[in-house]
């Protein structure tokens, strides 16, 4: 990706966080800040502008909230994707922000790593989920999207390795700390995510948790 250029539009009310979140996201070479605001209403005017593809909005602003602002784009704009950056640790925030049609969900605490990780996560279109509501989520997730089953289309049967992978991507690890708690190459753990996606018929992780879950395999 880093021939390439993530068009990223920050939407929050503190300026100093703005700023500082600004500074943090030039450290990374693909990465461009095309745009900040600081309520609802000044994010989808530059989001029409713009274009990003790559929103971090806050919950709590001034004219609108983050979640309307969320649901606007999503619907006006639906090739920028939004990730949820917010302070509050809350199970029906998040929920509300996933229903809106954010991919992402983290805490303004979390690391810069997760944060890249992340961003680059969306441009792929796959969900991030801040790892501390990442079960909750994902269980609301399974309820609301119940799959139906067909008694003639089994679902193909993971292999131990590949619930192992499954089971710490649940937990919210990324590739590469999946990769180092079961000593194995980070393609390795990709090849492993690819077969579980097929196996389960989904896209992402929170899909596959979410079907397995159903399942009953994790």
């Amino acid at each position: 990706m880093s021939e390439k250029t993530v068009r990223i539009l920050i939407v929050d009310d503190q300026t100093l966080f703005r700023a500082g979140l600004k500074t943090l996201l030039s450290t990374q070479p693909e990465f461009e800040v095309v745009g900040e605001a600081s309520n609802g209403e000044e994010a989808l005017r530059l989001t029409a502008l713009y274009r990003p593809q790559v929103v971090l909005m806050d919950l709590r602003m001034p004219v609108l909230d983050g979640v309307s602002t969320t649901r606007r784009i999503r619907k006006c704009f639906p090739d920028s994707q939004v990730i949820i950056l917010t302070t509050f640790d809350d199970d029906e925030l998040a929920f509300e922000g996933l229903r809106a049609g954010a991919i992402g969900y983290l805490l303004k605490d979390t690391s810069y790593e997760k944060l890249f990780e992340a961003i680059r996560a969306a441009v792929r279109g796959e969900h991030f989920l801040q790892p501390s509501i990442t079960a909750k989520v994902l269980a609301e997730f399974a309820r609301l999207h119940r799959p139906v089953l067909s008694g003639d289309q089994p679902v193909e049967a993971l292999t131990e390795r590949e619930v192992e992978v499954l089971r710490l991507a649940a937990g919210g690890s990324n590739n590469r700390e999946i990769a180092d708690q079961l000593v194995l190459a980070e393609g390795t753990v990709k090849n492993h995510l690819s077969k579980i996606f097929s196996k389960l018929n989904v896209r992402d992780r929170m899909q596959a948790v979410a079907k397995a879950r159903e399942l009953g395999i994790l």
